[in-house]
């Protein structure tokens, strides 16, 4: 049976009438065309065709011909919340080649390679986000206006109040057969996380634009936002994007990261997994433009702990166990969990430059040192210096410039005709700083209007 024909008959089989030809700009953006399920034929031979220059950031502008976004039938999912429609991930072509800007082809081409070394990566990650109301004057508060204690990070009777929204998101999961395994309160006022099992990179991907569309749709059918943005209130834990990362063989499917006992660190895992974890560390500073690529990204990040005294943004590349305060967690010696990306982070071009900093820590058999044992967030800046600890970029502009300068992620996210994506992806980011930076703000004039 052909690829058509299979998802010709799962269609029928789901009852659904039209499909989402989808994929996401460098934002992360999902674009899409609805398609009707009669039309499915030409879609799957064609693609569906699209402006490329008006989506968002991906190397077109109008003289350019059109993008055709072919679907991925391995991603065919029913959406449960709309069960007559489902939707495809694509991968954006150009007169009939893999278009080099779509950041579904660059991981795909990651993963290619990494094929190469019988290598597969699987990822699992903790999609944050906030639920809030717009008010008259346009400021937003959270939604649940019973939310405003100090300490509300897992209190069940927050929990109790959003039950409807987060029971809804639950099924929705497990009807998508994601295996939803944990909801909860985080730390921040109005702030949820929802769970779901781990999975290779690609699916893991594909998975959290779904679930980002999902939230949002069920937060407006509810009256309220939904935002995966960094920091959406100055005073609160922002929302990041927990990111766990393991190697597998591809031809035996076994794990690569559990150590064999003669572990020197005292965490449990293999030499392959603290050399990964010491690209990780040696690149932060480039990989941060990538996990953390909006200008509100670098208002969730800083040192010390926030007054309900959890933290959940590093501020440091460092590493060690069960430790919440480090970029790099190890919370079992199965996997790695790296706490630098927010809810901003497009996960094919976050997992895309993830691979290439650990794969390159592999390749020069890098070693990360001694794990942290203390709370980097009670040391004074001097000491943190001593043990040779970096502090990561305090704006996006200083992220985007070490990007430009790191050779491994300008490979690692591979080229097109103009040259690596790196360098585009940095100019874009360099503009988007510059734009907020020529805006004046409600807090300048506060601040300034009378002072002199």
């Amino acid at each position: 049976m052909s690829a058509l024909e299979q998802i010709q008959a799962k269609v029928q089989e789901d009852g659904v009438e039209f499909i989402y030809a989808m994929f996401v700009e460098m934002h992360g953006k999902p674009c899409a065309k609805l398609v009707p399920v009669a039309a499915l034929g030409s879609l799957m031979a064609d693609g569906a065709g699209f402006a490329g220059f008006a989506a968002g950031p991906m190397g077109q502008d109008p003289s350019h011909p059109d993008l055709l976004a072919i679907p991925d039938p391995a991603s065919y999912t029913q959406l449960p919340w709309q069960p007559n429609v489902a939707v495809m991930q694509c991968d954006p072509t150009v007169e009939g080649e893999l278009w080099p800007y779509a950041p579904r082809v660059i991981l795909r081409r990651s993963l290619d390679e990494l094929a190469k070394r019988n290598l597969v990566l699987k990822a699992g990650v903790e999609a944050e986000y906030s639920l809030v109301v717009r008010n008259e004057d346009g400021s937003l508060s959270v939604a649940d206006e019973r939310d405003v204690d100090t300490l509300p990070c897992y209190d069940a009777r927050s929990l109790t109040r959003m039950l409807p929204h987060l029971t809804a998101v639950s099924k929705n999961l497990d009807a998508m057969g994601w295996g939803n395994y944990a909801n909860d309160h985080e730390d921040a006022n109005g702030q949820y996380e929802q769970n779901w099992q781990y999975a290779d990179a690609l699916t893991t991907a594909d998975r959290l634009i779904v679930f980002r569309l999902m939230i949002h749709t069920l937060a407006q059918r509810d009256g309220r936002y939904a935002t995966f943005m960094p920091k959406p209130f100055s005073n609160l834990t922002g929302n990041g994007l927990h990111t766990h990362l393991s190697l597998w063989s591809a031809d035996a499917d076994e794990p690569l990261f559990p150590g064999t006992g003669d572990d020197s660190k005292g965490l449990g895992l293999s030499d392959m997994a603290y050399q990964f974890t010491a690209g990780l560390l040696a690149h932060a500073g480039a990989l941060v433009a990538v996990a953390c690529p909006i200008v509100n990204s670098y208002k969730r990040m800083g040192v010390g702990a926030p007054v309900s005294g959890a933290t959940y943004a590093p501020a440091y590349a460092a590493y060690g166990g069960n430790n919440r305060t480090h970029m790099v967690r190890v919370p079992e010696p199965d996997r790695i969990e790296v706490r630098l990306p927010d809810g901003a982070a497009n996960p094919y071009l976050l997992l895309s430059a993830m691979l290439a900093c650990g794969l390159d820590g592999i390749d020069t058999q890098a070693d990360p040192g001694e794990p942290n044992v203390d709370n980097l967030y009670a040391l004074s800046a001097e000491e943190v210096s001593a043990r040779g600890i970096k502090v990561l970029p305090p704006t996006l502009m200083h992220a985007a410039e070490n990007l430009a300068g790191d050779e491994v992620l300008g490979a690692g996210l591979g080229m097109t005709a103009q040259g690596p994506y790196r360098d585009y992806f940095a100019q874009v980011k360099r503009d988007e700083f510059m734009a907020h930076h020529h805006e004046v703000t409600a807090g300048e004039v506060a601040r300034y209007l009378t002072l002199f």
